[in-house]
């Protein structure tokens, strides 16, 4: 039974983490480490999957490896973050909104600039 939770549960993720990439407030990479570790109790094949197959695989294999972020992709999530909430700040008119996305947009930044760094060779 708790098996079975994990794998939907892993799947879920999945899923949320493909819809966190293309969206602007929902994130991507906790969704990731949550199905890397839901299928890592539950499921051989589905985490050999998630780390191999799937288009996330070579970001959860680097993570795992080093517990830090390639290079570029530290700058492009940044990039992302300030591109998709400058767009909602700009079409947003209530002003107490607009400073609240304002603040998550300074927090996400922070949080990524604070994340290691460490070049895929080493």
């Amino acid at each position: 039974m708790w098996r079975w939770v994990l794998i939907v549960m892993g799947w879920l993720s999945v899923v949320l983490a493909a819809l966190g990439a293309v969206l602007p407030l929902l994130p991507t990479t906790p969704f990731l480490l949550l199905a890397a570790w839901c299928f890592s109790q539950s499921s051989p094949r589905f985490h050999h999957w998630l780390l191999h197959r799937s288009w996330f695989g070579s970001y959860l294999r680097h993570w795992q490896a080093h517990r830090a972020l390639p290079p570029n992709t530290k700058w492009k999530a940044m990039l992302f973050i300030v591109f998709s909430l400058s767009i909602s700040l700009f079409f947003i008119k209530i002003l107490w909104l607009r400073v609240m996305l304002f603040i998550l947009m300074l927090v996400l930044l922070a949080i990524m600039w604070r994340l290691p760094v460490v070049d895929r060779t080493q």
